[in-house]
């Protein structure tokens, strides 16, 4: 018997912070392959959704550890959950960069 799928609320794809839409048009410009860009916007998509439907938290460290343990609670692939942070952790240093996240972030290792 196959892994139980959950569809995606779509609806909730609507990104309620222009900073993280900026951060993230920032992040898909920046590469160069067709697949690249479609990966990392799905996963971007996919956290920005999560973040959004959690409790207002403050965009650092401490958020992108919570979302690695929702991404390992469904019981996801080793390469998919660092395919997904990988695409997270881009957002995170495009946002530091632009002063959306705390001042801690520049320098800092992310999960």
């Amino acid at each position: 018997m196959g892994k139980l799928r959950i569809k995606p609320n779509y609806r909730r794809r609507v990104l309620r912070l222009p900073d993280l839409d900026h951060c993230k048009l920032a992040v898909l410009n920046s590469l160069g392959s067709p697949a690249s860009r479609r990966v990392y916007e799905y996963a971007i998509d996919q956290f920005i959704a999560w973040y959004c439907s959690e409790p207002r938290l403050a965009f650092n460290r401490i958020v992108v550890v919570r979302y690695r343990m929702h991404l390992e609670s469904r019981d996801l692939a080793a390469n998919t959950i660092n395919q997904q942070l990988a695409a997270v952790r881009r957002l995170a240093h495009e946002a530091a960069d632009s002063d959306f996240a705390n001042a801690a972030w520049p320098g800092a290792r992310f999960p």
